[in-house]
């Protein structure tokens, strides 16, 4: 199987890209099948926390050369990098908290699809690039999800020049929370997700929604939805109960309701 869901516990689902042969490119086939487990785990109330991962040397080289280099036509070419934007939203949009570990290389559509998640994590001697200018193709979609996270000049040293960047300065410049050494990076990541997988679903839905939404908005406006997003979320029995549990210093029980 091209890619592997293994539940952790606690609500913690990881989702594996099993295609070390072709460095868990991302063809028409893999694209599909992360799209479809990434919208049936966002469906699933036991999942709380999803875990994106690479098997073997790597997280993702991104699209697979090969088989873009076959297409040849237009409409191929257009169909293929749509569904890969299709699963780049899903996980921006989806209910669900992602968190990308990463290991070995996350480059153009590879460094998209980890940057597209809420949260990345990687090995310090990871790597990152957008070198589609190094082979004619500018990185144009994976630009989308990673000048979100970074600075222009930042963002453009990397489009232009195509060059990789360590783990660490990944780091300083926002594109990854944190990294670690081999050794440690799983525990860390299960650690941050068994904390998010805490709190209450209800609650982390509204919120991650509300926070790529405001995002894009000017400050008024942003104001005036996060507004109303909290004071639909006060109107939660989960919100209830965990001013209750805090004002009683007792640990909450939510009803994700």
């Amino acid at each position: 199987m091209v890619i592997l869901v293994k539940n952790l516990g606690n609500g913690i689902k990881s989702v594996t890209i099993n295609d070390p042969k072709t460095y868990n490119s991302l063809s028409f086939a893999t694209l599909r099948s992360l799209l479809n487990t990434f919208k049936k785990l966002d469906k699933d109330n036991t999942t709380k926390v999803i875990i994106l991962e690479g098997s073997g040397k790597g997280f993702s080289a991104g699209h697979n050369l090969k088989e873009v280099k076959s297409l040849k036509k237009r409409t191929k070419y257009l169909k293929l990098f749509n569904l890969c934007s299709k699963l780049m939203l899903q996980i921006v949009e989806g209910r669900k908290p992602v968190i990308a570990k990463v290991h070995g290389a996350a480059y153009a559509a590879g460094c998209q699809l980890a940057t597209s998640c809420d949260l990345a994590y990687s090995t310090k001697d990871a790597t990152f690039a957008t070198p589609g200018v190094n082979i004619g193709l500018f990185c144009s979609t994976p630009m989308v999800a990673v000048s979100r996270k970074i600075s222009r000049k930042r963002m453009m040293k990397m489009l232009l020049t195509g060059e990789p960047i360590s783990a660490k300065y990944a780091k300083e410049i926002g594109l990854i929370n944190e990294c670690f050494s081999k050794s440690n990076l799983n525990k860390e990541v299960l650690k941050v997700a068994k904390t998010i997988a805490s709190k209450s679903n209800l609650t982390i839905k509204i919120g991650k929604q509300a926070f790529y939404k405001q995002l894009e908005m000017p400050l008024r406006k942003a104001y005036a939805y996060t507004s109303r997003m909290m004071t639909l979320n006060m109107m939660s029995i989960d919100a209830h109960e965990g001013i209750s549990a805090f004002l009683n210093k007792r640990k909450p029980k939510w009803k994700n309701k």
